[in-house]
């Protein structure tokens, strides 16, 4: 990453920062011409409260990034809470956004299926099992569609209700039961069952089977539910989401799912650094009418840009069966200029008039290499220059330049030299 980080003095003028970058950011992607996404985002590690991604939307990315066929939501699949929005914490917990479940009472089971999902904290103690809609049917069609636990979901409600949830462990059940046998007598144990609000909520099997060969009795464990988030009447909602699933924000459009790669970042990470540092600075406060000046530690902010993968992901999204295609803002040249054998001399004059204009020249380059026609073009497609004007078969016969540009459409249209530079710029304008 390209990192940049900002200082400010006042939380409103971090924020007036933080938006100017974001704006520079987007007028980047929209200058590379492909298909991104601006997502809220998990601040993760590095603190704050206020976050966005920019994602390019590639099957070879590790994000998936949510958005909404009605509404102007998008967001990443890291910022599942695990809640149930749409209505107050004071109302009745309503189904997940996506699923059609009739009753929605507690005691409903509006699924094909229930699966089990399991973790266990990091201190070994607690081991959670989740309970989800492993199958369910979705939209009009009532076509049975299969779940996936949300892990960022489960760990948000297992911190609410706090618990520490080690999520890299692979066999939680069988380190849970070892931690029991071990250490038994130095106990408390507990078994948190989780509920999306999807599946019934009844008790479930004490594990008696693992506590016999733990040589320890049910009744040492201290069992619990939990099928509303920690606080609040909210019910529970564990799963991913999937395309065709009822939007949690407008109720009205459908949810489609993106496979991303990252390429920017923005942070808003307030004094979380800044304090710790002690990377204080004063203040003026002669214009709220106080004579003193106030010392306040720095509200900071963190962005960055994936310069690398930037070039991987516009080289996946624009190339075609003809080779790389790059936007203009990271072409090697705009143009290159590609002759016949014996018109040489002319490409040159060629050249030469795209790159007079001292005002607005054009970025040319000349294949002047002893090779075929065919081979030289071959190339320029290969490379991927966004415009190409061949000097040719046209220029023998009507004095004209062939000029293609794949990236209008194709484009193919033969222009004569005095109208050569302003057909150019006007071709580069839309690129």
């Amino acid at each position: 990453m390209k990192d940049l980080y900002t200082f400010d003095c006042t939380v409103e003028e971090a924020l007036e920062t933080y938006t100017s970058v974001k704006a520079a950011y987007t007028r980047l992607f929209n200058d590379l011409r492909i298909p991104y996404l601006v997502a809220a985002a998990d601040s993760g590690n590095m603190g704050g409260n206020l976050s966005h991604e920019f994602h390019v939307p590639s099957s070879k990315g590790e994000d998936t990034v949510i958005s909404c066929t009605s509404c102007d939501i998008v967001y990443n699949d890291e910022l599942a809470d695990g809640k149930i929005h749409g209505f107050g914490d004071n109302e009745s917990p309503q189904a997940s956004p996506g699923f059609d479940t009739g009753d929605l009472s507690p005691e409903a089971a509006p699924t094909i299926s229930t699966g089990l999902w399991m973790s266990i904290s990091k201190d070994k103690r607690t081991l959670l099992r989740g309970w989800y809609p492993k199958f369910s049917m979705q939209g009009e069609s009532q076509e049975p569609v299969e779940r996936e636990v949300n892990s960022h979901a489960v760990k948000s409600v297992a911190n609410a209700a706090g618990i520490d949830l080690d999520l890299s462990v692979e066999n939680p059940l069988e380190q849970w039961a070892t931690e029991v046998k071990s250490n038994k007598a130095s106990g408390p144990y507990r078994v948190v069952d989780m509920y999306d609000s999807q599946v019934r909520v009844y008790k479930r099997p004490p594990l008696s089977d693992v506590l016999d060969q733990a040589s320890c009795k049910v009744e040492d464990i201290d069992y619990s539910m939990l099928d509303r988030f920690p606080g609040t009447n909210n019910g529970l909602s564990l799963v991913k989401v999937q395309d065709g699933d009822k939007c949690a924000r407008c109720a009205q459009g459908r949810v489609k799912t993106h496979v991303a790669i990252e390429m920017g970042h923005t942070f808003h990470l307030g004094t979380r650094y800044s304090e710790v540092l002690q990377a204080s600075v004063m203040v003026d406060q002669s214009s709220s009418g106080s004579s003193e000046n106030q010392v306040v530690p720095m509200q900071m902010g963190c962005h960055g840009i994936g310069v690398s993968r930037m070039i991987t992901a516009v080289a996946d999204s624009l190339a075609d069966s003809k080779g790389l295609n790059w936007p203009r803002a990271v072409a090697p040249f705009e143009v290159i200029v590609v002759p016949a054998k014996g018109l040489e001399d002319e490409a040159e004059k060629v050249y030469d008039t795209l790159t007079s204009d001292p005002a607005s020249p054009v970025d040319v380059i000349l294949d002047d290499r002893d090779k075929q026609m065919g081979w030289k073009l071959g190339d320029a497609d290969l490379i991927g220059y966004p415009i190409i004007v061949v000097v040719g078969k046209g220029w023998k016969k009507e004095q004209t330049l062939e000029v293609q540009c794949r990236q209008l459409e194709d484009l193919r249209e033969n222009v004569p030299l005095e109208q050569l530079s302003t057909f150019i710029r006007s071709l580069l304008e839309r690129l």
